[in-house]
């Protein structure tokens, strides 16, 4: 299995739209970082068709060192859960050869705040 870096993702993405790669890097960089923000605030991000991330509490329990089998204590912590959305699952389960995801631009988009269609064009 290959790694895709985010300087990948940028140089992909600024060649696919012919934006100047130090623009496209700004904007995913914000968008990684309100996404951060939202996560942190306790909010929920919702991405139609892509995927769900959450925040999730996980209990306190009791671990075992393998090494030495001493018990140890695990506190309590908050952990992102990601959901699978449609349009992944179906890239996933159904890889073909040569297939892409249809850009953005091709897909119509609803904001989760407003409810209102919205054409990327």
């Amino acid at each position: 299995m290959a790694t895709t870096t985010k300087k990948d993702l940028i140089d992909r993405i600024a060649e696919e739209t012919n934006q100047k790669r130090t623009v496209v890097k700004a904007t995913v960089q914000s968008f990684l970082d309100n996404v951060i923000r939202e996560l942190s605030d306790g909010n929920r991000l919702e991405f139609r068709d892509f995927g769900v991330f959450e925040l999730r509490d996980r209990a306190p329990r009791m671990a075992q060192n393998p090494r030495t089998l001493e018990r140890v204590p695990v506190p309590a912590k908050k952990t992102v859960k990601f959901k699978v959305g449609r349009l992944m699952r179906e890239a996933i389960e159904t890889p073909e050869e040569g297939s892409a995801v249809k850009p953005s631009s091709a897909v119509e988009m609803t904001p989760i705040e407003s409810g209102a269609p919205v054409s990327a064009s």
